[in-house]
């Protein structure tokens, strides 16, 4: 039986995430970053979700998107509250969960061409 890596439609495409590290088509990353199906945005400043704020939002709002997914590391961690208020003052969806499931997700909804950007902090816990 021959086996084919099928790519999809769009140019990131995401491997795989945990809390220290994500794979961006062969690209290893080791530090946080934003991911939509055209742009990844590598060395996003955020180090932690308990000590964002609304201003660290700013890039992922710029690419338009109508869901926010935000990979916490290695575990789920809730922003604070004025984060989750930009989001609804914008009415853009937010989903906070650990950056595996946040990949998981992520490759499910680009797959089905859904406006969504995530946004993945690594190297918190480590």
């Amino acid at each position: 039986m021959q086996l084919t890596q099928e790519h999809p439609d769009y140019r990131y495409f995401l491997r795989a995430a945990d809390g220290r590290s994500a794979r961006v088509n062969t690209q290893q990353l080791s530090q946080s970053f934003i991911i939509a199906p055209d742009t990844l945005q590598e060395d996003w400043p955020v180090k932690a979700a308990s000590a964002m704020t609304p201003a660290d939002l700013e890039a992922l709002f710029a690419l338009r998107p109508d869901l926010i997914l935000l990979g916490t590391g290695s575990r789920q961690v809730f922003p604070p509250a004025a984060v989750l208020a930009a989001c609804l003052q914008r009415r853009i969806g937010l989903e906070v969960m650990d950056n595996a499931a946040a990949a998981r997700t992520y490759t499910v909804l680009a797959g089905e061409g859904r406006k969504v950007v995530a946004g993945f902090i690594l190297g918190e816990g480590v």
